[in-house]
């Protein structure tokens, strides 16, 4: 557990987490709507620093990266929680652990044991993946600084819905991004992710102009999102 970094303290022990653009407001002893971050007597928390779910040696290809590093290999990590409540997540049995069965696992891992672990296996970056990494920032963060200065490139697979001061912030640390762009309507957002488009599109315009490598993928959903005026 490790104060957060992207929030606004207010009154009645109350804080507003400012990570990403769901902007929750958190009374004292509830967590926002990712599960992983928690008002503690007026100080935020992340739940979820240094607590490894899954990690893995990964094609760069398969984050899905295709022109980035093409033929390479991403030591890829995440955490539990997301911040959004995809109908059709493929991995939900973490990314919505801490709000469908109220846990959060994971081995403790510090930033400089994922950076030792990316150069012994060789692996030209690291990915922050399976979940969202914008709900674990401050412990991706951390990690892609000390990888800077190995050399080590850094990767987000993300949904995007960081704020504009967060992704302002940790820009000089994200030198690629997958966005997946869940569909093309504010109703498909509303209903199937339990978030807005707007937020999304605008991320993805500020990570190119601050410099960032981005690729969208869309996960075409028949009936969903497949007909020619989506």
């Amino acid at each position: 557990m490790k104060e957060a970094k992207w929030y606004k303290k207010l009154t009645d022990n109350r804080v507003r987490c400012d990570l990403c653009n769901h902007r929750c407001v958190i009374s004292d002893g509830k967590r926002g709507l990712c599960g992983v971050r928690e008002n503690k007597s007026g100080i935020l928390y992340s739940l979820v620093y240094g607590k490894v779910v899954a990690s893995h040696i990964d094609p760069i290809e398969k984050k899905p990266l295709f022109h980035y590093l093409p033929g390479s290999y991403s030591f890829s990590i995440s955490t539990v929680g997301c911040n959004f409540r995809c109908s059709h997540c493929q991995n939900s049995d973490i990314s919505q652990m801490p709000v469908d069965q109220n846990r959060i696992i994971g081995q403790d891992v510090s930033p400089e044991q994922i950076v030792n672990l990316a150069e012994k296996n060789d692996c030209e970056s690291i990915s922050y993946t399976y979940t969202e990494p914008t709900v674990f920032m401050e412990y991706a963060v951390d990690i892609a600084k000390l990888a800077k200065e190995k050399g080590i490139k850094n990767v987000f697979v993300t949904n995007g819905y960081m704020t504009e001061e967060v992704l302002k912030d940790v820009y000089p640390y994200m030198d690629a991004a997958n966005v997946d762009l869940k569909g093309f309507t504010e109703e498909h957002y509303r209903n199937i992710c339990g978030a807005r488009l707007k937020p999304v599109l605008n991320s993805i315009i500020l990570m190119k102009q601050l410099g960032v490598w981005v690729e969208i993928t869309t996960l075409i959903i028949p009936t969903v999102n497949d007909s020619e005026e989506k």
